[in-house]
Order: structure tokens, then sequence, then C-alpha cells
């Protein structure tokens, strides 16, 4: 088992942790502001998850290819953050 393998073993234990914790959350917390950051922190986990996990498909895909779709996940995911933070502060 390589290093990389071992690093994304753990990476995928602590974003399955981050959902279940906060889909439990999610449950109990539903409505208002509370809610909403919560529906706002899951969204941009799953779009962290897909970003780091992407790499799966390193044998189908050219690698700098993979790695514009890597950038623009991410950036999708912190852009959905602080929209969606800026959104619920001023409400």
């Amino acid at each position: 088992m390589t290093a990389q393998m071992i690093i994304s073993i753990f990476t995928l234990v602590i974003y399955l942790i981050i959902i279940f914790v906060f889909n439990k959350a999610r449950i109990r917390y539903a409505g208002g502001k509370v809610g909403k950051v919560i529906n706002l922190i899951l969204i941009t986990v799953c779009l962290l998850f897909i970003a780091d996990y992407v790499t799966i498909f390193d044998q189908m895909i050219d690698a700098e290819i993979l790695g514009i779709i890597k950038a623009l996940f991410r950036t999708a995911a912190l852009s959905f953050l602080a929209y969606g933070g800026a959104k619920i502060a001023d409400s």
C-alpha cells in the first residue's frame, strides 16, 4: 500500500464522518439559519470530496484535464460556501 493510498483512505474516512455527523445534525436542526448553515457545509464537503476523488479516473483521463476538473470543483465548493454564507449573514 502506497503513501498516496493511505492518505486517500484517511481522507475518505474523514469525509464520511463529516457527512454522517452533519446529516444527523441537519435532521435535528431542520429549518432556520442553523439548518441553512448545515446544508452549506454538507454541499461544500460533498464538492470537496468529488474534487479529491476525481483522481480515480487517472487511467481514463489525461492528468492535465483531471487537474482542471479538481480545480473547478474546489473553486465551486469555496464559491458556494462564500456566496451562501454571505446570503445567510444578510438575512
